[in-house]
């Protein structure tokens, strides 16, 4: 059983205030578009992240597909990070579900993708090129807080070029908190966002897409026919609203977490971790197995996700200070044991 659970900020659960809110909830059929609770949520994130209209999806990959989809016709292009997580993480939607060609283009160190590169990649409109319709950037990018002033500017190339912009907002919530900018203003760039109620907020499911409102409509239709029209959803939704209104305050706990996380690793020089990114921090250990680091650490409760030889701890509100101090302690008994392994082989 995983004591301090780090494989991502996905992992928390309802703590007893939210499972009340839960219990309490007024419900009502939200394919109907009836549920009292879901309509709350609705309204309370459109007001939040200044959009007109807000619809709640099951999942963030449905709410960017859903987006894409009513962004880009059928043989339409969207400009993408190549490491981004709709372009490499979502199971290929866009092109499978949506028939949109995605154009992806390479991130840069601190999770932006060049103007250059954005620019020249934008198709003329030549019946031999797919359409190019959509930029989609990701904030925050691995943790990474896009600057300020590049949302501005990639988003003003996109719209001088004709190109409508999407955010995964996954964890919009946290680039805000570290930024000290109010997420409206980060979403403001954007024609539309989606924005993750389970990851950081700590909501049990539910992603949730803004824009405009007859956006929104046409994206209701295509969350049906996606099979993300659900029912009785004023229990989910109830949550996320006790989400939005307990635990947004609180991220900045999670970025400081990740940096006393960050220090204990650093260490021990053979982990290779790197500085806090808001609530991760990546290593790439040198001269060590991960898989045999991360089975060490889960013996002793310690989960960690990783992969391609990298591993990233998540902070969020299920772990604590002590899990630090846990993680330190592992740490120190795996190379003790490193070490000892390698005497008794020289002396053998």
């Amino acid at each position: 059983m995983l004591v301090d659970d780090f494989r991502s900020d996905t992992v928390t659960r309802p703590d007893q205030g939210m499972r009340a809110a839960m219990a309490g909830a007024e419900v009502g059929d939200a394919v109907y578009d009836d549920c009292p609770t879901t309509k709350r949520l609705e309204a309370m994130t459109a007001e939040r992240l200044g959009k007109e209209a807000a619809l709640f999806f099951p999942t963030g990959t449905q709410a960017n597909l859903a987006a894409l989809m009513a962004h880009c016709g059928r043989g339409d292009e969207y400009l993408v990070g190549q490491m981004a997580h709709t372009y490499r993480l979502e199971g290929g939607g866009a092109a499978v579900l949506g028939s949109i060609q995605p154009q992806p283009l390479p991130n840069e160190p601190d999770g932006t993708i060049a103007l250059d590169a954005i620019a020249n990649a934008i198709k003329p409109n030549d019946f031999h090129f797919a359409m190019t319709r959509l930029l989609a950037l990701e904030n925050t990018f691995n943790g990474l807080v896009l600057p300020d002033a590049y949302l501005e500017a990639a988003t003003g190339l996109a719209r001088s070029r004709g190109l409508a912009t999407h955010l995964d907002g996954a964890r919009l919530m946290n680039a805000a908190a570290a930024s000290n900018r109010d997420a409206a203003w980060i979403a403001g760039q954007f024609d539309t966002v989606s924005m993750c109620l389970s990851k950081g907020l700590g909501a049990p499911i539910g992603s949730i897409l803004v824009g405009p409102k007859d956006f929104i409509e046409k994206a209701r239709r295509i969350r049906k026919m996606l099979g993300g029209g659900m029912r009785q959803t004023g229990v989910i939704a109830a949550a996320a609203i006790y989400a939005l209104e307990h635990n947004v305050a609180r991220l900045s706990e999670d970025h400081r977490r990740a940096a006393d996380l960050a220090a204990v690793l650093a260490c021990f020089p053979d982990l290779g971790a790197g500085p806090a990114r808001t609530n991760m921090v990546f290593m790439t250990p040198k001269g060590l197995d991960t898989a045999t680091l991360a089975a060490f650490l889960r013996e002793r409760g310690i989960g960690v996700s990783g992969r391609y030889g990298t591993l990233r701890w998540v902070t969020h509100l299920d772990v604590d200070d002590a899990s630090v101090e846990r993680v330190a302690e592992a740490c120190e008994a795996f190379f003790d044991k490193q070490k000892l392994s390698t005497e008794l082989r020289s002396n053998a």
